[in-house]
C-alpha cells in the first residue's frame, strides 16, 4: 500500500545573503565587542544589555544589523564646561590663539585670497554634552560671493578643500580632534552654543539642561542607517558600481535631512535626529559610506587586462 507522502510543513531556515566583505568584517568586530545584544535574546530587548555585563549574543536577523558601539557615558550632560578648553565661560587664551593660527594656515593655503570674516567654536565642546568622543568643531567665516556669485558651485569648492585639510593633518588640542569647517557669511548654524574665537565672545550661549536623551530612538534611527549600509555594500561585491554611488548619495542626503531636522527641532543637539548621526559618525560608519563611493567609482572606470 502506498501511503501519500504530506508535504513537509516545516519552516525552513532563512539564508542569508551577506556574504560580502564588509558582514565579515561587522560580524568580526561585534564578536569583539559583546555590547550588542541582550541577556534575552531579540525578544527581550528590555533587559539588561548593553548596559550590564552579562550579555550573550541573540545572533542576526536577515537584513538585520546593530550598532557597534553605544556609550551612553557619551550622551552625558555634564554640569561645567570642558574645564581643559574653557575658564568658566572664557576660552582660554592659549587655545583661542592656536585655534586662529589653525584658522589663518588654512586660509593662507588657499590658491585665491578670501577674507575671514569670523572664526567660530561650537558642537558640544562648547555645549554641556561634551564627552571624550568630542571634537573641536571650528567654523571659518567667508563671504562666498566674494569669491562667486554661485554659492553652491564656492561651497563645494571649500567642501573639498576642507576635507582634504581634515584627511592631511591630525591636529588635537587636550586631546580633541580639531575638525575645520567653511561657511558663508549669514548661514544658519542650528547649535546652541557659538563661540566667536575672533571676537572673543558668545554668539549663542549655552545652557546647561536637563535634557533626558532619548538613546533607544537613536540607535534604531542609526541601525536602520547601518542596515542601509550594508545593502549598499552588497551591492558594491555584485558589481552594480553605478548603482552603489546613486545609493551612497541618497543615503548621504537622507542623514542630512535626517540630522538637520533633529536640530531644528527644540531638543537641538539631544535630539535623538542628532544623536543617530553621531553613533554613525563614532563607529566610522559615514567614512564607510564615503569610501564605498570613491572605491565604486575607481572600479567603474576601471578596465581589466
Amino acid at each position: 500500500m502506498n501511503r501519500k507522502r504530506r508535504p513537509d510543513t516545516r519552516k525552513q531556515p532563512e539564508t542569508t545573503p551577506f556574504k560580502s566583505k564588509a558582514q565579515k568584517a561587522y560580524k568580526s568586530q561585534r564578536r569583539k565587542n559583546d555590547i550588542y545584544s541582550t541577556t534575552g535574546g531579540h525578544k527581550n530587548l528590555k533587559s539588561g544589555a548593553p548596559y550590564n555585563n552579562n550579555t550573550k549574543r541573540a545572533g542576526t536577523d536577515r537584513l538585520r544589523f546593530e550598532v557597534l558601539e553605544v556609550d551612553p557615558e557619551g550622551f552625558a550632560i555634564n554640569d561645567e564646561l570642558e574645564p581643559h578648553i574653557w575658564k568658566g565661560e572664557e576660552l582660554r587664551p592659549f587655545i583661542s590663539k592656536k585655534l586662529m593660527e589653525i584658522a589663518n594656515d588654512f586660509i593662507d593655503g588657499l590658491p585665491f585670497p578670501v577674507t575671514i570674516q569670523d572664526v567660530r567654536f561650537t558642537g558640544s565642546l562648547a555645549n554641556y554634552n561634551w564627552s571624550k568622543y568630542s571634537d573641536i568643531d571650528l567654523h571659518i567665516v567667508v563671504d562666498f560671493t566674494e569669491l562667486d556669485e554661485n554659492k553652491d558651485l564656492v561651497k563645494e569648492m571649500f567642501d573639498a578643500k576642507r576635507l582634504r585639510w581634515n584627511e592631511n593633518h591630525n591636529i588635537t588640542i587636550k586631546g580633541y580632534e580639531v575638525e575645520l569647517y567653511v561657511e558663508d557669511e549669514g548661514e544658519e548654524h542650528s547649535s546652541s552654543g557659538i563661540y566667536s574665537v575672533m571676537g572673543g565672545e558668545w554668539l549663542d550661549k549655552p545652557e546647561r539642561a536637563n535634557s533626558k536623551i532619548d538613546i533607544d530612538t537613536a540607535k534604531k534611527k542609526a541601525s536602520d542607517i547601518e542596515q542601509q549600509i550594508a545593502s549598499i555594500s552588497v551591492m558594491f561585491d555584485q558589481g552594480q558600481f553605478e548603482k552603489v554611488m546613486r545609493h551612497v548619495d541618497r543615503l548621504k542626503k537622507k542623514i542630512r535631512t535626517m540630522r538637520q531636522a533633529g536640530l531644528d527641532t527644540e531638543a537641538m543637539e539631544f535630539s535623538p535626529e542628532n544623536i543617530a548621526f553621531k553613533l554613525l559618525r563614532r563607529n566610522d560608519l559615514l567614512d564607510a559610506l564615503t569610501k564605498l563611493k570613491y572605491k565604486a567609482y575607481d572600479q567603474s572606470m576601471t578596465l581589466d587586462d
